[in-house]
């Protein structure tokens, strides 16, 4: 048998399949193996992408050196998938195959071998110690290898820089016959309490052991002294057990699941979707909700129907800060079947849940963009939520759209995909109109609730409170009125840190990052001058670096100075800050929203993320402390951005019983995005700027490549730029738009200079081909300190 491998080496000259011999004793090998190859004069990693019995190549094959799994961590399905999406996203096949596994498994790993039964502890294999499996490379000590891992007598450790070790716990076990036990606890003298607790437990429950330590010690209130002395009166033995780690631990004593009797709109939603589950139909809906509509509910009720058709779903959410109230209600209503995945987690906890997925030992997958690669079989549903996000497009290499990649598993499975939104992205919205998705549409909310009412505040024509220029006095008195009403409140300013930029008024000196052409953001809690795309930092000047003048200012306003203007402004006032910055810590999302949820705070003030999705009952006012944050970005898509945003926050207020408001502020009451956003109009908005994008000759009505040159020199950057312009030129259609190039908006970052080039085709049969081209003699350009980066539709184009 013939392994046809695709080898973990990102390069032109090796994208593509290599053939090995498989040695009989490796004879279980299976499409989706990770393998290692013997690679010229190395070792590699590689998967296994097809398996065959003859070979075109007349010399004599390699062998496979070591199968590197028990079960296969990509499934056909996916590596199938990697094959498509690699001719469509430029990106090398293994650079997509290695971005489908967690983190752990593609990072430098060692594969340890232990030992587990004593037969197994004595073979010279192991001398006492576990093996490194990635120095194991004699085929016999292989084939015993596989077969103590096949007899139970051996399994398989990762080890990541010493950090990622399997979790255990130990678990007791009965050494003794029920009648000993009695006989014991007869003879035990009455006040050995807790001794007598355990044997009470032992004869009453003896069929209910071996039990994990926790559930003995939480169950019976003993300590780990009781059960130590128990092993050495041989009344039990003690063994370490590998067990899962629960990111979903903080959901278990969560409210249970409601039942929720649909409204008309929302089940003519879920009849057209649930006919597609039955029918195994790879249809594609468009479910569009004004916020508060239940998307979410009619989401729940899909996935039920695919539960108990036998079939498994899988849904996406956009933001980590969402994933804690989709997964409350998820889990709520399907229990253990659910696993999460999301950056979020631990290497440890994402690499456990991936495992449960791939065993298949859970239903329904949530996570966020990366979770669309969840190795889960027999898919018969697949949910986006927010599909308009733009989060779901990844802006690194392998730069993927989950909602591409989504399409594609639903065409593979025979499932449906329902992308939901209360302000669909103009091209999903397009693709509805011309009916290659259907639209169903939520016109009312879920509690036949008005939507909250909004007002826009001109903040050119308003008094200031406090002597910022951030809080008018019409949104603080405002807030003031909800806190005495013991009700809550949502303020959004889509900027971190406490100042934007540091002006010197003497010479006019605005401190910039050396690596980036960007000024610097002023941190105020980390005494910090930080920029937001290298990461460089260095300490807040008292003086001004360029002449030393004491004439300096921090100007414009991030979510620090606006909550400590809350705090001056209102004492006493109870405010949850909810950025980049106090988010970073593992499960900080989760602490954040539960502490508001229980009332904790009077006040969640934050960035864009608190903008979609939550869902708080007693928030009666939003408010958006600067609406034009995004509205000027060089970008044809920055008034969507800034409609959707501002739907998307208005929608968290007056969600339950109460009335609620929301006060926008913004030097451009008169724009049409935020115009529209007041009343949530979307079909007028999409009717606008539909026409806006025809004039400009932009998504949807042309399709979009970005091609990204950077080099340390600037001039070497627009030379090679200059180079694929006139290739382009000479290949491609008089109708297609070649923009550029041009410098990027920001023209350097992390000391590279970027200059790119803009394509716009309505159909452009070359262009797939001329662009591989150009991706493979980027590869020989590498030297020289180029890179070329290609982007098909891209997100952003600044």
């Amino acid at each position: 048998m013939i392994a046809q491998v695709i080898v973990d080496v990102a390069a032109k000259q090796t994208d593509r399949i290599f053939e090995y011999h498989v040695p009989d004793k490796l004879k279980d090998v299976e499409i989706g193996s990770r393998v290692f190859v013997p690679f010229g004069p190395r070792k590699v990693q590689g998967f296994v992408v097809g398996l065959t019995q003859n070979s075109e190549y007349k010399g004599k094959l390699k062998d496979l050196l070591l199968v590197v799994d028990e079960m296969p961590p990509l499934t056909p399905e996916l590596i199938k998938l990697s094959a498509d999406l690699a001719q469509k996203i430029f990106a090398y096949r293994i650079t997509i195959l290695k971005a489908m596994l967690p983190r752990l498994m593609r990072a430098n790993y060692r594969k340890i071998l232990t030992p587990i039964t004593a037969e197994a502890k004595e073979l010279p294999l192991f001398q006492g110690d576990p093996v490194d499996l990635n120095k194991l490379t004699d085929v016999d000590q292989i084939a015993l290898a596989r077969k103590l891992l096949r007899n139970d007598q051996a399994k398989i450790e990762y080890l990541v820089e010493n950090k990622a070790k399997k979790k255990t716990e130990n678990e007791y076990s009965l050494a003794l016959d029920k009648d000993e036990y009695q006989k014991i606890l007869n003879s035990l003298r009455q006040n050995a309490l807790k001794q007598r607790e355990l044997l009470t437990d032992i004869i009453d429950n003896f069929n209910e052991y071996p039990k994990k330590q926790s559930n003995i010690e939480s169950e019976l209130k003993i300590k780990t002294s009781v059960l130590t002395s128990a092993v050495k009166k041989g009344w039990l033995t003690k063994d370490a057990v590998e067990v899962y780690r629960n990111p979903l631990s903080g959901f278990d004593d969560e409210v249970k699941d409601k039942k929720v009797i649909l409204n008309d709109e929302q089940q003519y939603a879920l009849d057209q979707v649930a006919e597609s589950i039955k029918n195994k139909q790879a249809k594609t809906y468009l479910l569009e909700g004004i916020t508060g509509s239940g998307k979410t509910e009619v989401y729940l009720h899909a996935i039920s129907k695919t539960l108990s058709d036998g079939r498994n779903a899988l849904m996406l959410v956009p933001e980590i800060s969402l994933t804690p109230q989709m997964v409350r209600q998820v889990k709520a209503r399907f229990g253990e079947n659910v696993a999460v995945l999301h950056s979020g987690l631990s290497d440890g906890e994402l690499y456990d849940e991936w495992r449960r997925i791939r065993r298949g030992e859970v239903r329904v997958v949530v996570g966020a963009r990366s979770a669309v690669f969840a190795p889960l079989n027999n898919v018969g549903l697949i949910i986006i939520d927010e599909e308009h996000e733009s989060s779901y497009k990844q802006e690194d290499n392998p730069r993927y759209h989950a909602r591409d990649v989504a399409i594609w598993r639903s065409n593979y499975n025979h499932c449906p995909l329902v992308l939901g939104s209360a302000t669909p992205s103009l091209g999903s919205r397009a693709r509805a109109q011309k009916g290659v998705y259907q639209l169903l549409r939520l016109t009312k909310r879920a509690n036949n609730k008005n939507l909250p009412e909004v007002h826009l505040l001109d903040l050119k024509h308003v008094q200031f409170a406090g002597g910022q220029f951030d809080l008018s006095v019409e949104l603080v008195e405002a807030i003031k009125d909800r806190l005495e009403k013991k009700e809550q409140v949502i303020l959004m300013l889509n900027r971190r840190g406490f100042a934007n930029f540091m002006l010197c008024r003497e010479c006019g000196y605005v401190m910039k990052c050396p690596n980036c052409d960007l000024s610097l953001t002023m941190h105020k809690d980390t005494g910090m001058m930080q920029c937001h795309y290298c990461g460089y930092k260095e300490a807040i000047p008292t003086r001004c670096p360029n002449c030393q003048s004491a004439k300096i200012r921090f100007l414009g306003s991030g979510t620090q100075k606006v909550q400590e203007e809350l705090e001056e402004l209102m004492p006493g006032v109870r405010i949850l800050r909810m950025d980049v910055d106090t988010t970073r810590r593992k499960g900080s999302y989760k602490k954040i929203l539960d502490a508001f949820g229980d009332h904790e705070a009077d006040i969640l003030l934050g960035t864009q993320m608190i903008a979609k999705g939550l869902d708080f009952p007693n928030v009666t006012l939003v408010g958006v402390i600067n609406a034009d944050t995004g509205l000027w970005l060089p970008d044809y898509n920055a008034s969507e951005r800034t409609f959707e945003l501002l739907t998307q926050v208005a929608g968290r207020a007056g969600r339950a019983e109460k009335t609620g408001e929301v006060i926008i502020q913004t030097y451009n009451p008169d724009h049409y995005a935020i115009q529209l956003s007041q009343t949530q109009d979307y079909e007028r908005f999409y009717g606008y700027e539909m026409r806006v994008r025809h004039e400009g000759n932009y998504p949807p009505y042309f399709y979009t490549v970005l091609i990204s040159i950077a080099s340390k020199k600037e001039q070497n950057a627009a030379k090679e730029a200059f180079n694929i312009k006139r290739k382009l030129e000479r290949n491609l259609h008089p109708d297609t738009i070649i923009l550029g190039p041009t410098p990027s908006a920001i023209s350097r970052l992390k000391n590279q200079y970027y200059y790119q080039i803009l394509v716009k085709y309505k159909k452009e049969m070359n262009l797939n081909t001329l662009l591989h081209q150009i991706q493979d003699s980027a590869q020989e350009i590498k030297k020289y300190g180029l890179n070329v980066y290609i982007d098909n539709e891209p997100e952003r184009i600044i």
